[in-house]
């Protein structure tokens, strides 16, 4: 199957996107509509604003990807949407949008989980990448240990116990006062700042993590002295929850024999993450990737590509799919 055009539709949260992609591989547009700027009133995501918002734009959203892709939508194969995990109201504006089109347009509806989706990412950063690799997917919601056999078989490994990776960033960087979002916020300062801050890591069994320790470690010391050296404290923070993936991500591959690293998801972007696993990349020999910066944080390109996997493997939507928030990978 040559020349596939891809819809996709990501509205999981607090990006309406919508994104044409051909063969799963080549991005033709990405339109990404955020709603960071409304809800850093809040400090956080507020569920019933971010559906709302994406109900006002989708549909201008749409229109807007067509035209950069530079085709007609009747040209499309079929429509990819995120069908969870994520806020259910936010998942049910692109899901409802995604059936009202694929009713009309006579197109294949195809119901797409949006942490493949963040794997998908590196398909169109790095066209020659393939199964197996291991995938370490670190994200506001999420933090995962993936063992990706093909582009439809997952195994989740090791994941979170506790707080997500993002989660523990943006719980940090509230309490210390930098803001929302967190995870850029505290990266940001951290690059002006020394590792010389001792916090603890837990010890978990197997391949899960822990970041609730090294969270509250960082939120007493700060509420213990509200003068400590924020800068400090933040890149000693980097680097502990660095160790903790760095940690098992060495365990998985002296497990499994993997050759390919391949990070996903928001705080994939994170500079300090990236170097600490560059530099293990050159005393390990294995190969490393991560997404350009734009596909890691939720986008809809990402949605295209994980659903022309769906698509040419056969998986097709009926009309009556709903979302489903707590969706897992694999499902």
């Amino acid at each position: 199957m040559e020349n596939i055009l891809i819809l996709g539709i990501e509205s999981s949260c607090d990006e309406t996107s919508v994104s044409v992609v051909r063969n799963g591989r080549e991005v033709l547009s990405n339109v990404i509509n955020s709603q960071i700027d409304i809800h850093k009133e809040y400090g956080g995501v507020v569920p019933e604003i971010a559906s709302r918002c994406h109900t006002e734009v989708i549909n201008q959203i749409t229109k807007q990807a067509v035209k950069e892709a530079g085709i007609k939508l009747n040209d499309i194969d079929a429509i990819a949407v995120t069908q969870g995990p994520g806020l259910v109201g936010a998942l049910l504006v692109g899901v409802s949008y995604a059936k009202g089109l694929s009713y009309v347009l006579k197109k294949p509806l195809i119901g797409t989980n949006h942490i493949e989706g963040h794997i998908a990412g590196n398909y169109l950063t790095y066209p020659d990448l393939k199964p197996p690799f291991l995938c370490l997917i670190i994200s506001g919601g999420h933090t995962h240990l993936v063992k990706v056999s093909g582009y439809k078989e997952f195994e989740i490994l090791g994941k979170t116990r506790d707080d997500a990776v993002g989660e523990a960033f943006d719980k940090v960087a509230r309490v210390i006062d930098l803001g929302y979002p967190g995870g850029p916020k505290i990266d940001n300062l951290a690059k002006e700042g020394k590792v010389n801050i001792k916090l603890p890591l837990a010890h978990v069994d197997g391949l899960d993590f822990s970041f609730s320790g090294i969270k509250t470690a960082v939120i007493n010391m700060h509420h213990k002295d509200p003068n400590i050296n924020k800068a400090d404290l933040c890149a000693s923070f980097e680097n502990a929850v660095s160790e903790m993936l760095l940690a098992n991500v060495n365990k998985a591959i002296e497990m499994y024999g993997f050759d390919k690293i391949v990070l996903a998801g928001g705080v994939s972007r994170n500079s300090y993450i990236r170097k600490k696993f560059d530099e293990y990349k050159e005393s390990h020999n294995v190969e490393v990737y991560y997404p350009e910066p734009i596909l890691c944080t939720d986008n809809a390109a990402m949605i295209a590509s994980a659903g022309y996997y769906n698509y040419i493997n056969g998986k097709e939507s009926k009309l009556n799919m709903n979302a489903i928030p707590n969706l897992k990978i694999g499902e």
